[in-house]
Formats: C-alpha cells, structure tokens, sequence
C-alpha cells in the first residue's frame, strides 16, 4: 500500500483541526435553533413574540458583520491567521457564558449581549479558518482543503440538533426544563477551549510570514506544508513566487482602500459580497434557525422536529464531504448553480402545497413538504454553503486578501439579518406565500452566477490577476504550460515565469 506523503497528512490533518473552530460556529447555528423552541428558554425569556425572537437571531449577525469589517483584517493581518482565530474563538467562548448565564428580569438582554459577543468572535473564526486553509493548499485542491471548513460547520449544526432534540428527555421536572437548554449552550465551551489550545502549534501561513519580512519561517513552513510532495527547487520556487507577488503588490501601494480603487479588485469584491449575500438571501440561514418551527408548523411535535432537524444536518455532512470531492472537479460555478436550483425547486414546491393544502389538511403534502425542506437543505450544502466560502477565500491577491475576504463575509451578515427578521414574521403573516419569495430570490441568482463569476477551478493564488483583469475571463482551463515542472508546482506565478501563457 502506498504510503501517503507527509505534506498530504499533515494538509489534511492541519484542515480538520481548522474545521473545529468551524465546528464551534455550525454548533451555535444547530443548537439555538431547538433552544428557541424550548420550553424552558421561552419561559425564562418571558415567552417572546415571533419579532423578539428574530432579533435574537438577527443580532448575533450584527455583531459578525461589525466584526468582519472592523476587527478581523487588522486582527488577521497584524496577529496573523492562528492567533486571529484564537482571539475569535477566546470571543466566541465570552458569549457563550453570557447566552447560558442568561437569568431574571435583565434575561432577554443578556441573551442579546451573549449573541452580539458571539458573533464578534464568530466573525474572526470565520474568516481566519479559511483564509488559512486556502493559503497553505495546493492551488489543485485548495477547494477540497477550504470545503473542510465547512464540513465542520455543518458537523456542528448537526452536532446542535441532536444534543437539542437529547435535553428534550431532560426536560420533564421543573429543575431539568430550567437547565437543559443552559447546558445545550454550554457544552460549546469544550471544543472551543480545545481548538483554542492547539492553536499557538500550529504553522502560521508561508504568505503571511512573508507579509512580515519573515522569510527564513516562511522556507520552514512551506517546506513542512511540502514535504514528500515536492521537490526543494519546486518549493523555493513557489515561495520566490509568494515573494514576488508581496513585492508586487507593496510596490504598487495596495492598501484596503485600492480595493474600491483599483477595477480589477472591485470586481472581485463586489462578486464575493454578493456572493456571500447570496448565500444567506436564498434563505439558508432562516432554514437553519427555523427549521423545528417549520417542522411543527407541518404537524411534527417539538421532540420529533427536532430529530427531524438533526437527521436533516446529519445528511448535509454526507452532501458537503461529497461537495469536498466534486468541487475541484466540476469547479466553483457547476456546484453553485446546481445547488441553487434543487433549493428554488424544493421552496417552489412546499409553496405551492401549502396553497393547495392550507392547515395541514392532507398528510401527504405534509410529508412531501418535510421532504423537501431536506433536498434545500442538501441543495445549500451542494452549493452556496461550500462554495461562496471557497470563492471569497482565493480571488484576493495576499496584500489585500484578509480585508477583501472580511468585506465580503459581511455581505452573508446582511443577508443573513434580513433573511432572520423577515422569515418567522412571514411565516406568521402570509404563511407559505413566504417560500415563493425566497424561491425567486434562487431563480434570480442563477443568472447572476452563470453570466458574472469566472470559473477559478485550478487558478493559482497568484494568477487570479489574470482571469480578473481579462475582460474574456479565461478559466482554469485557459491557462496553461508548456513545462511539466512547473504544472506540478502549486502556485504557477503566471505574470513571473515565460513558460505561462493564456489561451
């Protein structure tokens, strides 16, 4: 049997761990969604109105969105990516305390503080985690090694369902029913304090190291990031390619700001913030937080939805490790577009049930209707859930990447804030009318996908200036070599090395 080289153990043994600070932020999605339905939390909560309960859902995304674009880019760019997410995660941890704590009169409140806490740090988990997954990859399978972060995110959705649909068998004493949903948040604390444990040992990124007139840490690391798979020549090559494109863009006088400055860079921006919008437009994180509330609008009990909800994001892990393995095969904008439509098509069809159907009056459209809450489900972790991540990780170039992936990361924090406050009211009011609208909202982001975003499968870091200042928008497959050297090498410098050329 072949033995695996130590760069490709360590890749995907360094990936994982980084899913766990994923893990933690996918646990707070799944498990809040069954402390809302909890009855023990909306007694303490002073039983709250379908708006009240939306903010405490919306906020915690005000507080990434302050995050993402006040807080992660100096964070990651001075700390670095390790110690970024270690901060975030040390955050994330304070807001927990705050969000179980949560008691007597000034309850409400503390829950809100708790959630802003938390998604200030979320925000620096979020977006350090892939910038250094997608930093330390392989250009060839830097989608596979960024899709990790999320199958730890929905490992931990999942994670969060099921130990919310457990305390439900708590919560049959007075005493068990005031503490179970407080002991649902808190278990939270444990994978926190280990991801936060083992960061300080980890590598930091050959890019960043560079950044930072640190060259000799940067051979070590990228070597450490290489070893077995790579020759010494194709190392010192990609890390002279690092260098020249620090240089080039240092020389240039690229700050955050050339972001909106320069054409070729907004392009980018205005793709990956959209992009993120997107994703969470499409009613995804309404879904997430929703979905117990959804089932027992549809005749499930509480207990049930929630095993429901926890056999739904246990499918979504099995969906997302294939989407890992599709996704540098089929590229970026296959997996989006296919994805976007088995979400508009399940949202079309539980609309037009609940129509036809209206109060639960016929058990096989409510049946049916449960069925495709699971293909959207599974239709989001095919595409935008994976995807929008993986795109904003790679298209910056290294001087700008860490605020660019934060400027676009706020975009899901806006997306996610509209689609938090108008899905529990709109269910309330117009009832099933509500997944016509969020049915559009797919259908329209097809185009928007197929007609804007340039496919980025096998682009290199350093080569993504070319796809993006070519008005023809070449593909992966538009670039290419005529030296078998250097197609093995990860990060090809297309504008250093004369033996690139495109199409």
């Amino acid at each position: 049997m072949k033995r695996l080289a130590k760069a490709v153990l360590r890749l995907h043994l360094l990936c994982l761990f980084f899913a766990l600070g994923s893990f933690v932020w996918g646990y707070n999605v799944g498990v809040l969604s069954s402390v809302l339905v909890h009855p023990g939390f909306r007694r303490t909560m002073g039983y709250p109105t379908a708006s009240q309960r939306g903010v405490i859902t919306a906020i915690y995304y005000l507080g990434t969105w302050a995050s993402y674009i006040f807080i992660s880019h100096p964070a990651s760019d001075r700390m670095g990516r390790r110690y970024a997410a270690l901060t975030g995660i040390t955050i994330v941890a304070v807001g927990t305390a705050f969000e179980s704590g949560a008691s007597g009169p000034g309850a409400y409140s503390m829950m809100i503080a708790g959630r802003i806490i938390s998604g200030i740090g979320t925000g620096l988990v979020s977006t350090s985690v892939p910038l250094y997954q997608s930093e330390v990859a392989p250009a060839g399978k830097r989608g596979k090694y960024v899709v990790l972060n999320h199958v730890g995110f929905v490992i931990g959705l999942a994670v969060g369902f099921w130990v919310g649909y457990a305390v439900t068998f708590w919560s049959n004493t007075e005493y068990g029913e005031s503490v179970s949903w407080r002991f649902s948040l808190a278990i939270n604390l444990i994978p926190s304090v280990l991801f936060g444990a083992g960061l300080p040992f980890l590598p930091e990124t050959p890019r960043w190291l560079i950044e930072h007139g640190r060259h000799e840490h940067a051979l070590r690391s990228l070597h450490w990031l290489r070893e077995e798979s790579f020759t010494n020549e194709q190392i010192h090559l990609e890390l002279s390619r690092i260098c020249d494109d620090v240089d080039e863009y240092r020389g240039s006088g690229t700050s955050w700001l050339t972001l909106f400055r320069d054409a070729s860079l907004f392009s980018r921006l205005w793709r990956a913030s959209l992009l993120q919008f997107m994703a969470q437009m499409c009613g995804a994180a309404a879904m997430k937080y929703y979905l117990p509330t959804l089932l027992e609008k549809l005749g499930l009990s509480t207990r049930i939805a929630l095993l429901a909800g926890g056999i739904e994001s246990t499918l979504k892990i099995g969906m997302t490790v294939i989407e890992m393995l599709l996704i540098d095969r089929l590229g970026r904008r296959i997996t989006l577009v296919s994805g976007t439509l088995a979400m508009g098509f399940a949202l079309l069809i539980n609309g037009v049930l609940g129509q036809v159907y209206p109060e639960n009056t016929n058990r096989v459209a409510d049946i049916v209707c449960i069925v495709c809450i699971f293909v959207y489900a599974l239709g989001y972790s095919m595409g935008f859930g994976p995807a929008a991540w993986v795109y904003g990780s790679e298209i910056f170039p290294t001087a700008v990447r860490a605020r660019g992936l934060n400027f676009s990361a706020s975009g899901s924090s806006v997306g996610s804030i509209v689609a938090a406050q108008v899905w529990p009211v709109g269910i309330e009011e117009i009832g099933s009318n509500i997944y016509f609208f969020f049915m559009a909202i797919n259908f329209i982001c097809i185009p928007i996908i197929l007609l804007f975003y340039p496919e980025t499968k096998g682009v290199s870091l350093e080569d993504m200036d070319l796809l993006f200042k070519n008005q023809q928008h070449p593909s992966a497959e538009d670039i290419v070599t005529d030296d078998p050297v250097t197609i093995t090498t990860i990060d090809s410098g297309l504008r250093k090395s004369p033996n690139l050329r495109a199409r």
